[in-house]
């Protein structure tokens, strides 16, 4: 906590130089969505490059004054936080002034902001994040306050922790976790008692583009246990672009990625291969949009593709048949097809890639 405080000194100290000086206080940080700061290294996924362009928001300029005077009140509360180990989350913030604010997306970026320009992960400015991500399966933990968890499988999952970095005494037996990208998929699996059929695993879903918190859970379970790790995604670019945040980590966060990126995450199914190997009907899978093109092709020309030359070509075939499907279409061969047959298969034979 001295750290943090000692950072936000810092900058404050900068403020105070300037006016000092009769400068307008300028705040500089890494202009985090630029592709252009960003390299991809196999063992970490995607970082930000030491050296990268920043941007600057100025106190005198009339578009980037607002955002200035937002940082600063936003810096106060996290001293505050830190200084009396107190906790809110990111909702608690907004709705602390939220006419002042103006939207909950306005507090966030500016968090992620401040995050990467004192180089402090946010967890340590004190600020949580609200949860979206259920885990279940062979897996018990104790929460920070001492209360115990244990998340084995009944028809009920167990929402991911708030703080992760505060639980402990983490215990399974899993042979290997299961990410799965849609909460109706991870319900099915749950009622279908997938985590105890097959041999104990670990289920996980971000419920579709997952948090913070359950990013930190998959990469603490990992460091943990050293179980493999599969993901469950549909066959359509936005699966895949949930899959490679899990794996190689996101743009906008890559200066945290040393703790969020897990590369040695497995693409388990669906495959656009899969398809066809299984002959699905044409008449279930849905054509693809604008968008689903646009998005397919940038996700093939980013850095980590070229290194996942078995990746590169499933998305070859997606890319010609413009076709693309939900997990939820392996009902159209059985209704408990994906339990009884398709999962077990995979693990079974090694159908990852």
């Amino acid at each position: 906590s001295s750290e943090v405080l000692e950072a936000i000194e810092n900058v404050i100290q900068d403020v105070l130089k300037s006016l000092a000086q009769k400068k307008a206080p300028v705040l500089t940080l890494a202009n985090r969505s630029d592709w252009r700061n960003i390299e991809f290294k196999d063992s970490v996924g995607l970082q930000m490059i030491p050296h990268c362009t920043t941007k600057q928001i100025r106190s005198d300029c009339p578009r980037s004054a607002p955002k200035f005077a937002l940082m600063l009140k936003i810096l106060s509360m996290i001293y505050k936080m830190v200084q009396s180990n107190t906790y809110a989350t990111k909702r608690d913030i907004y709705y602390s002034d939220t006419l002042l604010f103006g939207s909950q997306s306005v507090v966030d970026n500016i968090i992620n902001d401040i995050s990467c320009m004192l180089k402090i992960p946010r967890r340590s400015l004190h600020i949580l994040s609200t949860t979206k991500g259920f885990v279940a399966g062979n897996l018990s933990y104790t929460e920070e306050d001492g209360t115990k968890v244990n998340c084995t499988c009944g028809a009920t999952a167990v929402t991911v922790p708030s703080n992760v970095q505060g639980i402990k005494n983490l215990i399974s037996h899993a042979k290997f976790m299961l990410i799965v990208e849609k909460d109706a998929t991870f319900q099915r699996l749950l009622d279908d008692d997938f985590c105890n059929k097959l041999s104990p695993c670990i289920m996980i879903t971000g419920r579709g583009v997952p948090d913070l918190n359950t990013r930190l859970l998959v990469r603490k379970l990992w460091d943990s246990f050293q179980i493999p790790i599969f993901t469950l995604m549909d066959a359509d670019p936005h699966g895949v672009e949930i899959m490679c945040i899990y794996k190689y980590g996101s743009v906008s966060m890559s200066f945290e990625a040393h703790h969020l990126t897990v590369p040695s995450i497995k693409w388990l199914g669906l495959l656009p291969s899969d398809l066809e190997r299984l002959n699905i009907r044409k008449d279930v899978l849905i054509p693809f949009t604008k968008q689903d093109q646009n998005k397919l092709a940038s996700i093939q020309k980013r850095p980590y593709i070229a290194c996942q030359p078995m990746w590169k070509k499933e998305l070859e075939i997606m890319a010609a048949s413009k076709l693309k499907a939900e997990i939820q279409v392996l009902t159209s061969l059985s209704s408990d097809y994906l339990s009884r047959v398709y999962l077990p298969n995979k693990l079974q034979f090694g159908g990852w890639l």
